[in-house]
């Protein structure tokens, strides 16, 4: 399940941690025009006309202030190509027309003899020209770009939707970096789903990249939401993402858009509202969750579910049957993507999660609560990777909180869900 891979550097990844939501890829600044703009403004007020102004000036007085054998003030024909990069269109359009005057003022300083004359005229009067027709090109693409930017992030919270503090009763943290840092959306997926039988999570992983494997993710939540909700069993939730899965890969068939098998890892969690002493898991192929506390971390049994969407290639096999653990106060879930357990430093080696976080629970006890873990977590695989994420990663952290907050009970008493 390796995508593609790229270098994503380490303060853009690291941007925009929450506690519920998720942190996605960001355009690096020289790519992203609204960080741009940001920089080129003071107090609110945009100062992107100062560089080419001043290039301008400096022309001008060097110019008067060099010999009549060496002229150069037909090198402003660069200002307008600076500020074409900088400005917007009438911004632009100004600084060439000030160039123009510029010219012909300094010039015609000069004693006829000395005079650069019309043909150079020329050139910087083209060259505004052409300058103002680039930054319209320049601006139009911007424009273009921050619109797609908005569908992307619009389809990424559709998938990727963001969870209020405490939501379901479980106090919760999770971090998606996309490997692609300029989709910023890819096949990992996660909820949580509180219901009238308890709260229900989900995690997980679809085989594959590109847009396909976010639809497939999108069709995996969707209902994930209304069964998680509804049915009291969770083996009845399991059955249902199957059956959902197997009928995406047959409707993609259908319409002529199937590329090969896919299917989809994921671990379920069912937090029963009558008993918080365990916790159910059904496990459909993915990275075994790491049990966490203050005194230890403890790998749970990984199960021998088949991955989302396979078990018709095994009509023998049976859906595996949830794992009832133990959990008590303060322990702390840990379910990770193979973003994190795949992930390679220089020499090729894999980071070993669980002994990094024993490591640093042992160091800070409190690192075993969801929001610190999650980022603890988050943090390491980038280090280890240096930024060069191979995959979608995903870290997620979960536990029962402490206090329920009235809007849950609400909604688990009768309201439509979430």
């Amino acid at each position: 399940m390796r995508g593609r891979s790229g270098r994503v550097p380490l303060d853009v990844m690291n941007r925009r941690p929450s506690a519920g939501g998720g942190a996605g890829g960001y355009l690096p600044a020289s790519r992203d025009p609204v960080q741009r703009h940001t920089l080129l403004r003071v107090r609110g007020r945009s100062v992107a006309w100062v560089p080419p102004i001043v290039l301008l000036a400096v022309i001008a007085v060097l110019d008067r202030n060099i010999t009549e054998d060496f002229r150069i003030i037909s090198w402003v024909v660069l200002v307008p190509g600076i500020a074409a990069a900088l400005c917007g269109v009438w911004g632009t359009a100004a600084i060439a027309v000030l160039t123009a005057v510029v010219y012909i003022a300094v010039d015609h300083a000069y004693p006829h003899q000395y005079q650069t004359g019309l043909p150079d005229f020329v050139l910087v009067v083209a060259g505004g020209a052409l300058a103002v027709l680039a930054c319209a090109v320049r601006v139009r693409g911007e424009r273009r770009m921050l619109h797609m930017r908005d569908v992307v992030e619009t389809t990424r919270r559709a998938v990727l939707r963001p969870l209020p503090p405490g939501w379901g009763g479980l106090d919760h943290a999770a971090h998606f970096l996309a490997a692609d840092s300029v989709a910023r959306v890819g096949g990992d997926f996660y909820d949580i789903q509180p219901g009238p039988h308890g709260t229900r999570v989900l995690i997980g992983d679809v085989q594959g990249k590109g847009l396909a494997a976010v639809e497939a993710a999108a069709a995996l939540l969707g209902t994930f939401r209304e069964a998680a909700y509804h049915e009291s069993a969770l083996t009845t939730v399991a059955d249902r993402l199957d059956v959902r899965m197997v009928r995406h890969v047959h409707y993609r068939d259908a319409a002529g858009r199937g590329d090969g098998e896919r299917f989809a890892t994921a671990v379920l969690l069912g937090f029963p509202r009558a008993d918080p002493s365990y916790v159910e898991i059904v496990n459909f192929g993915h990275e075994p969750p790491l049990l966490v506390s203050a005194h230890r971390v403890h790998a749970l049994p990984p199960g021998g579910g088949l991955p989302l969407g396979l078990r018709e290639l095994t009509p023998q096999a049976a859906l595996p049957q949830p794992l009832r653990v133990p959990l008590a106060d303060g322990e702390t879930l840990l379910l990770v993507t193979d973003g994190v357990t795949e992930a390679r430093d220089a020499d090729g080696r894999f980071q070993h999660l669980s002994d990094l976080v024993a490591a640093a629970v042992a160091i800070d006890p409190g690192t075993a609560e969801p929001a610190r873990l999650a980022a603890f977590v988050r943090d390491g695989t980038l280090h280890h990777c240096a930024g060069r994420l191979g995959d979608d990663t995903t870290v997620f952290a979960v536990r029962r909180a402490r206090t329920v907050l009235p809007g849950v009970i609400e909604e688990a008493d009768g309201a439509p869900p979430g």
